[in-house]
């Protein structure tokens, strides 16, 4: 097995026991952009960790449309549940190629009664996903418009996976105008006028399906306000 994933910050307290049965009992494995990890009502034998690429996770609205939750990178625990007498509860997909760490969730399990320090990190994380979740219902709210919702998603994606350029911060992943649509929540031709509207102001550059938040400041203030600063 590679030896990238033991590096993980999030690993950095873990016990070297739980370290060794990880090693042992762990095993990476490659997924090409696209491809399912789990799916939702499918009981999970495994806790995976995201060790390269990207990964969604996303559920079905009761018209089967795609309404994604969450982009998780490096590092990231993807598992809803971590114990194996749960179910997950939604779909987890790869964005691009991906290496992903699999553990059986026995293994995982009992690596926790034995470790705290996996128990804390197991928590600090669902605790992350339950606050991004809350951050997400507040700027939904009907009272924002479409421009600041998708504005916000945007920031936020070029402080996860920005790169900075001379134009501005590059959100390095494809991002089409669909993949943001479900992000959204929202129709395709809602999503594209929404696009060009920020294209308009000012605060996003498009080239095909790469974005590039001109000004994260600017931005920001715009999401939270609605207030266009030159």
């Amino acid at each position: 097995m590679r030896q990238s994933w033991k590096s993980f910050s999030c690993f950095s307290t873990l016990s070297r026991k739980t370290m060794e049965e990880f090693e042992k009992y762990g095993s990476i494995e490659i997924y090409k952009k696209g491809e399912i990890i789990f799916r939702a009502k499918e009981e999970l034998e495994y806790v995976y960790f995201q060790v390269s690429g990207k990964s969604m996770i996303y559920n079905l609205t009761h018209h089967g449309k795609r309404k994604i939750l969450f982009i998780f990178g490096k590092e990231a625990l993807l598992n809803e549940h971590v114990m194996n007498s749960h179910y997950a509860s939604f779909y987890c997909e790869t964005i691009e190629k991906s290496k992903i760490l699999k553990i059986p969730a026995s293994c995982f399990v009992g690596c926790m009664k034995e470790d705290f320090a996996l128990v804390q990190m197991v928590l600090e994380n669902q605790e992350r996903k339950i606050w991004r979740l809350g951050h997400q219902l507040k700027n939904t709210m009907g009272s924002i418009y479409m421009e600041r919702k998708l504005a916000a998603k945007l920031w936020k994606l070029s402080r996860d996976f920005g790169v900075e350029t001379e134009d501005g911060i590059l959100i390095d992943m494809s991002l089409s105008v669909t993949f943001l649509a479900d992000m959204m929540g929202a129709p395709r031709e809602t999503t594209s006028k929404t696009c060009k509207m920020l294209v308009d102001y000012g605060l996003i550059s498009m080239n095909r399906k790469k974005i590039t938040v001109v000004d994260p400041e600017r931005m920001a203030k715009f999401y939270k306000t609605g207030e266009i600063s030159m």
